[in-house]
């Protein structure tokens, strides 16, 4: 068994419909559930409901003048998915790929979309109460993507607003890159 194959049997979280019963089951629990997963040692989560599927890495196409955190496109059972590395995407340091790097594959506005990142941790439940408003900073920095940041014990999980962190003429230039490869 390779590496890659190894690592997604010990850390196996659910996936597709199995992400979505584990949501369904604390339904009404007054916790919220998210996938949560590193980026630059920082813990982020996206609502488990908003994600499709969590793939190992994978043979990316590179897609010409595109932005620079649009790493290219994915075939995914025969469907061309839009890959962006979330690193760039944030303007931080790039890094290497290795054998914990995962795309999160979301729906954003009715697009799928890949998100690699550089590791996914777990499917937690978030009680609402612990989920505070985002602080404001400056003006020049943007937050707008962040939903709101939650506690878990001692960790703090940045709450994404997935509708956010990819704005929509971000998701019409992924869309056009993605059909100049289908071309």
């Amino acid at each position: 068994m390779d590496k890659l194959s190894e690592r997604n049997t010990e850390h196996a979280l659910p996936t597709g419909a199995g992400i979505r019963q584990s949501a369904a089951e604390t339904a009404g629990s007054g916790e919220g559930q998210y996938v949560t997963f590193l980026i630059a040692g920082e813990t982020y989560g996206i609502e488990v409901l908003r994600v499709q599927e969590i793939i190992g890495m994978t043979s990316i196409t590179r897609v010409p003048n595109t932005m620079d955190f649009m790493k290219g496109v994915i075939n995914l059972r025969g469907m061309v998915v839009p890959v962006v590395d979330m690193r760039l995407k944030f303007s931080m340091e790039e890094k290497d790929y290795d054998t914990f790097t995962v795309i999160i594959i979301v729906e954003v506005s009715g697009y799928m979309i890949g998100l690699i990142v550089d590791s996914v941790s777990d499917v937690v439940g978030v009680p609402l109460e612990s989920i505070q408003d985002t602080p404001h900073f400056s003006a020049r920095i943007e937050t707008d993507f962040i939903s709101g940041i939650g506690r878990l014990d001692e960790t703090l999980i940045i709450m994404l607003d997935i509708d956010r962190v990819i704005t929509a003429e971000e998701l019409e230039e992924l869309e056009k890159g993605k059909r100049s490869t289908m071309n």
